[in-house]
């Protein structure tokens, strides 16, 4: 029972890391889509977070950028919605599954 709430705890914490970040990649392409914005400590941060991943989605997706339009947060989005369903819910399916007491 125990080792059940535990998975569920870590699976809940994960599903609220990939929320969060998503949440981080639709502000950061809202303000790319702004323009000319000051940079900032909030401006260099968000590059922090994301352009490591951008980049890789880039290097490995060529057709990333369409017509000088970046679709790299839509696929990045979509991959961690993929992400967040599947391994939270295998997770969260196998912790139900031992906090009643299955095998």
């Amino acid at each position: 029972m125990i080792t059940g709430n535990l998975l569920k705890a870590i699976a809940q914490f994960i599903h609220l890391v990939i929320n969060l970040y998503i949440l981080v990649i639709i502000v950061r392409a809202v303000i790319s889509w702004v323009g000319t914005v000051p940079p900032n400590k909030f401006i260099y941060i968000l590059k922090q977070l994301t352009d490591p991943v951008f980049r890789l989605v880039h290097r490995y997706i060529p057709f990333a950028i369409m017509g000088g339009i970046d679709i790299s947060p839509i696929i990045i989005i979509v991959l961690l919605y993929f992400i967040d369903n599947f391994f939270t819910g295998m997770m969260m399916g196998y912790a139900n599954k031992l906090i009643l007491g299955g095998n």
